[in-house]
């Protein structure tokens, strides 16, 4: 048998043994919880209580989680564009440049609505 084949089904034997039982044993071994409060659960750091599920809820933490997938997605294109900028010239600077003054005009249009406002 070759020696890599040898090493890597010895590495899937092991997770496939190990991993069960290190769970097992770390649900026997482990500290063990009776506190009530502690075992409510909790979604993005505001407790969950039985509430009907056409209540009102504030959605702020939805604005800010797509705003910030709006304005991390630019890096996605200025990373390449910074890679390549000596082969792609002047007019590919013009066009950053633009791209980035459409986000900081998004981002003024954002600040200026209160979207980012917690209160």
């Amino acid at each position: 048998m070759n020696s890599s084949l040898l090493l890597a089904s010895i590495m899937v034997t092991v997770l496939v043994v190990l991993l069960p039982l290190l769970f097992h044993l770390t649900r026997y071994l482990g500290a063990k919880s009776d506190n009530v409060r502690k075992n409510e659960p909790v979604e993005g750091g505001i407790r969950v209580t039985h509430k009907d599920a056409f209540d009102a809820f504030n959605v702020k933490f939805f604005l800010v989680g797509i705003i910030f997938l709006v304005f991390d997605v630019e890096v996605l294109f200025i990373f390449p564009w910074a890679l390549n900028l000596r082969e792609l010239g002047l007019f590919a600077l013009l066009e950053m440049f633009v791209f980035v003054g459409l986000l900081v005009g998004g981002l003024l249009y954002v600040y200026r609505s209160g979207v980012l406002k917690w209160t």
